[in-house]
């Protein structure tokens, strides 16, 4: 029996030389990943500072058989599970942190270029099923995974891990509604929802793109009921998939920050993260205010020498925010082919132009009037960057950019007339005017001189390749013509969207978040929070005021911190202490009404034992008095001191007092007499606790984990078990192996009532349990109120 015939479309995508196509673009991202993946540099800033110390803790949670659901190591204690930021749910970091304990730089590196490579490859299998041209999936590939923010903005990890997703969700959804296929569907909805697990503006933007061209795609096709009919099982199937994977990590974040510091976002306060349309300037001249640094060189807005010509601005975006250049190729094209003659109006791509335009406006924030009307979308509020949406941007561009190499090197673009290039070369003259016209007004012309140069050669360069390219297509030689392309953009985007200050330093700078690292602050740490342990004690340290990527160093090498490096904490722990999202500089350590300094009862209750500042001590709390602190070290990177009257961990009490503890947070008053050594307070009516003359007892620690904290108490006459850890409520407490009712107590921490006699007490993180709570009591307050 022979074979059923192919269809043509079937024939074409057989033909396709996507294997070949596979290994340009691999080769392409090698060339432009190995400054990072050799070493010699590594992704700066955010990625290190914050992400890489995430990726560590996990790593060793996991090979040291513990949960990696709460740490201790930041803020003294925060739940990691509900954190979006922890990797906890990333995929790749997660097989990163199974397969090697301590993964250094180039792992963590490396699963951020991987993660944009994959993307690439799915942009490469988008073009494969439209038979477009295989010159055009290589262009749209590179300038996708090196354009843009994905360039720029590299070091912020979570959006990058969104990108890669999207481009992947895209490609699988457009699967799912041509071939009508359930399966794709499925495999779309659990790739959309590692994509929202970021819970990141990148993955919010996605969704509603992808939302968008599904409309797009049932209402432009020629029986659109017919379509939707069909269309139905696969996206259920995606609905299926999507909330397999995120309905639950998506509850834990979402109750956490109803008790976080996450403030309210509002229209002018989103407006102030808007991209100012002068940076629509660096989508043809890469560089052109000088982002790549060094940092007094940027005069883009917001600037203070942009400002000091313009008015202030009231932006607030880091030098790397607002860079658009994805390669000159592709951006040529779309200024041109795409939107001079017109080829982006065509109905096989009009929905990604349209889909585009919106994303541009509202990457433009409050200088389009369209802000306001996308501001409502639900979710929106949450985000206070719109220029956050170059990310989705980027890639629509250089999906857009390759379909029209596609038509260049089809033959099928449409024909230039005249007028054309009136208008062509008015918009490029103009653009080249109106960037020299600012930075001579700015000042800053010697700074624009060098982008401005690199760009005309970067011009001459890709319009010879378009030519030559163009010529071995029509000669049927389609691969050579892709090799030309994807040769001629790699060297573009490595001049112009290679390592820079932004997005690569040398792999030294980062030394002290090694998990072998030799640094002397770190050793002396470690040496002096073991030399004070004990069976109660497990004193804290604080990191403060040393640098941009030492707060989490603590999650590295398990030094428990007061503070860390983390835009969500909890309200209850960033109230009392006065914990803010970093503390890099010393002006960055704040205090609180509560914890107005190192010399407070909060910060004795807290353990907090050693102090390493950058600068001396008295220079962050002014409050300080001579012996407050013991000055114990004086190491190349920070001052250190000792706290003497750092309290143990675990307290045995017999006396208990209710208050108020919202006055005590917001007058900062303890109530007189209060001794967190006899007393415990708490925000209900104390248990009984029998009375009698007292009689010493003990609480000792017998196994402190991540998750688990297991207590051995002697209590003759019974009382209070204090474990000055941060209280939350998704713990949970047992005596004796039966559980026991949590009590918050000391305003900040966790107590448990013990009755008389000996007894095992167990504290235990249930994150999962306490969400199904929260889920229950939520369903009846709403019940509630819709029967009153």
């Amino acid at each position: 029996m022979s074979e059923p015939a192919l269809d043509h479309a079937s024939l074409r995508r057989a033909r396709w030389p996507l294997a070949s196509v596979f290994c340009i673009v691999a080769l392409a991202w090698f060339a432009l990943s190995w400054p990072w993946l050799s070493g010699a540099v590594t992704i700066p800033w955010d990625a290190k500072a914050h992400f890489h110390p995430q990726l560590q803790f996990l790593a060793s949670a996991w090979h040291k058989g513990l949960s990696p659901f709460w740490t201790p190591y930041v803020f003294s204690g925060s739940p990691q599970v509900a954190d979006p930021q922890s990797l906890i749910f990333s995929p790749s970091f997660a097989l990163i942190a199974a397969l090697n304990p301590t993964p250094d730089f180039r792992w963590s590196d490396g699963a951020v270029l991987g993660t944009l490579l994959a993307g690439a490859f799915a942009i490469v299998l988008l073009f494969r099923d439209r038979d477009w041209h295989p010159a055009g999936a290589v262009v749209a590939a590179l300038a996708f995974a090196f354009g843009a923010s994905a360039a720029w903005r590299i070091q912020h990890v979570g959006q990058v891990l969104s990108l890669g997703y999207f481009a992947i969700t895209l490609l699988l959804v457009a699967r799912a509604l041509e071939r009508g296929s359930a399966l794709y569907g499925f495999a779309a909805g659990v790739m959309a929802g590692f994509m929202v697990l970021g819970r990141d503006q990148v993955a919010l933007i996605g969704v509603y793109v992808l939302i968008g061209l599904v409309i797009a795609a049932i209402a432009m096709a020629h029986h659109p009921w017919r379509a939707l009919r069909a269309s139905l099982w696969p996206l259920m199937a995606g609905v299926l998939g999507a909330a397999l994977v995120a309905t639950v990590p998506i509850l834990l974040t979402a109750f956490f920050a109803q008790e976080s510091n996450r403030p309210e976002i509002d229209l002018v306060g989103a407006g102030k993260g808007s991209l100012h349309p002068a940076a629509l300037l660096t989508a043809l001249f890469a560089n052109l205010y000088g982002a790549a640094g060094p940092l007094e060189n940027f005069w883009g807005a917001p600037s203070p020498a942009f400002e000091a010509r313009f008015g202030p601005l009231d932006l607030y975006l880091a030098r790397n925010m607002s860079q658009l250049y994805l390669g000159l190729l592709p951006m040529l094209l779309i200024l041109t082919v795409g939107i001079v003659r017109g080829a982006l109006l065509r109905r096989e791509i009009i929905a990604l132009s349209a889909a585009a335009a919106i994303v541009l406006v509202y990457a433009l924030g409050r200088y389009t009037p369209g802000f306001r009307l996308l501001f409502e979308l639900p979710g929106i509020d949450f985000y206070r960057r719109p220029a956050d949406a170059l990310f989705i941007l980027g890639a629509l561009l250089a999906l857009l950019g390759g379909y029209l190499i596609h038509l260049v090197m089809t033959d099928t673009a449409p024909r230039a007339r005249p007028w054309h290039y009136v208008v062509e070369a008015t918009i490029f003259l103009g653009a080249l005017g109106l960037a020299l016209w600012l930075a001579w007004t700015v000042g800053r012309l010697p700074v624009a001189a060098m982008p401005l140069l690199i760009a005309l050669l970067c011009a001459v360069l890709s319009l010879g390749a378009l030519v030559a390219a163009r010529g071995l297509s029509l000669r049927g030689s389609g691969l050579a013509a892709a090799i030309v392309l994807a040769a001629t953009l790699t060297v573009d985007l490595s001049v112009n969207n290679g390592p820079s200050e932004s997005t690569a330093l040398p792999s030294q700078s980062y030394e002290v978040l090694r998990a072998d690292s030799k640094n002397e602050t770190i050793a002396l740490l470690k040496r002096e929070t073991a030399r004070t342990a004990a069976p109660d004690r497990r004193d804290r340290i604080e990191l403060a005021g040393i640098g941009f990527h030492w707060p989490n160093a603590s999650l590295v090498h398990e030094l428990d911190n007061t503070l860390g490096y983390n835009p969500l904490r909890l309200r209850l722990y960033s109230k009392a202490t006065g914990a803010e999202d970093h503390v890099a500089l010393p002006e960055q350590r704040q205090f609180s009404p509560l914890m107005p300094g190192y010399r407070s009862l909060l910060a004795d209750m807290l353990g907090l034992r050693f102090i390493a500042t950058g600068v001396p001590v008295e220079q962050i709390d002014k409050n300080l008095k001579p012996g407050d602190l013991i000055q114990i070290a004086r190491t190349k990177d920070a001052y250190v001191y000792e706290n003497p009257r750092a309290l143990p961990r675990v307290l045995l009490v017999t006396q208990a007092q209710k208050v108020d503890f919202d006055a005590i947070l917001t007058s900062g008053k303890w109530p007189q007499g209060f001794d967190p050594k006899a007393t415990v307070l708490l925000d209900r009516t104390p248990p009984p606790v029998p009375t009698g003359p007292a009689q010493p007892g003990s609480v000792i620690i017998t196994d402190y984990g991540t998750t688990e904290v297991s207590l051995r108490v002697d209590a003759p006459r019974g009382g209070f078990v204090v474990l000055n850890d941060v209280w939350h409520h998704w713990w949970q407490a047992e005596i004796n192996g039966k559980p026991a009712e949590l009590l918050r107590a000391n305003v900040l921490f966790r107590a448990v009532a013990v009755p008389p006699g000996r007894s095992t007490v167990r504290f235990v993180f249930r994150p999962f349990e306490g969400l199904f709570e929260d889920i229950g009591k939520r369903l009846r307050a709403e019940r509630t109120k819709l029967q009153g």
